[in-house]
């Protein structure tokens, strides 16, 4: 499932098709993704301005000119593709003409500058839904999220005081939304490896300068992954439909049996499972 860089990604490389542009039209060829659409979606679309677009987590926010807001999550396999013949909308990236419709095309934006934006999603676990703008952050799925890991409310005594008698590993912990919103298990494997905090050690357990070294990691590691496109492993393509690249940098997520990269470090990489999903990290390094 794409995890905030993957998110960041898709939303950066939407904003020059989409942002300050009409929706001239809005097609929706399916009645509903992991839930039903809201009612007359493409209607409540079609002839609104898209005012801004955004991200809270892994959610994308087009603020639109009607006061609603449109909330998208790409669930594990959904798309958001550019298209448009002789259009320029990214540096050094030259969008060709619209491809034939796909099967899973299911949610069709045609911008007013003659992009057309496609939600594609083969698996269908993906959201859509319209919201009043001013009521977006109380959404059900927004609502009980933690701050932004990229944010000044996330900061070391945050991150001390939700760890602070906590029980459950750390790696459960980061990956707890309410805690700090948008991590997911490839960039809490890298961080921790990078931290040398061993994923099974008890959060409330590690020491308070532990705790706040994550901090600065989390932003380095997700700064890198955004920078690098994000990490394209199944299904992550990014607007343009380039892969991401920072899978090519991974220091311990899908590297069982490698040497571990850590200098001086004689240990290799082992996987184990943490609440159905795999980790990996250092058994000699990570403490």
């Amino acid at each position: 499932m794409p995890e905030l860089p993957e998110v960041e990604t898709v939303r950066r490389g939407l904003l020059p098709a989409m942002e300050n542009i009409e929706i001239a039209e809005a097609r929706v060829n399916r009645e509903g993704l992991r839930w039903p659409f809201p009612p007359g979606m493409a209607e409540r679309l079609t002839g609104q301005r898209v005012l801004g677009l955004r991200r809270r987590s892994k959610y994308i926010l087009a603020d639109l000119s009607s006061g609603e807001t449109l909330l998208i999550h790409l669930g594990m396999s959904g798309r958001m593709r550019v298209s448009g013949e002789g259009l320029d909308l990214a540096p050094g990236v030259f969008h060709h003409a619209h491809p034939a419709p796909e099967k899973h095309d299911h949610v069709v934006l045609d911008m007013a500058n003659g992009a057309r934006v496609t939600f594609n999603d083969a698996r269908r676990f993906g959201v859509m839904d319209l919201v009043p703008t001013a009521q977006a952050e109380a959404h059900r799925l927004l609502a009980e999220l933690g701050p932004e890991p990229l944010g000044n409310s996330f900061n070391e005594a945050h991150l001390i005081a939700a760890f602070r008698g906590r029980n459950t590993p750390v790696k459960s912990a980061l990956l707890d939304q309410k805690i700090v919103a948008g991590l997911g298990n490839i960039y809490v494997c890298e961080v921790l490896h990078r931290t040398g905090i061993s994923p099974v050690r008890k959060a409330g357990k590690i020491g308070e300068s532990r705790v706040a070294s994550l901090v600065p990691t989390i932003r380095d590691v997700l700064g890198e992954a955004i920078e690098a496109g994000g990490s394209s492993l199944r299904d992550h393509r990014q607007a343009s439909g380039e892969l991401g690249y920072f899978q090519h940098r991974f220091a311990a997520y899908d590297r069982e049996g490698h040497p571990c990269s850590t200098p001086g470090c004689a240990g290799e990489i082992a996987r184990i499972v943490q609440s159905g999903r795999s980790t990996f990290y250092c058994r000699t390094c990570q403490r």
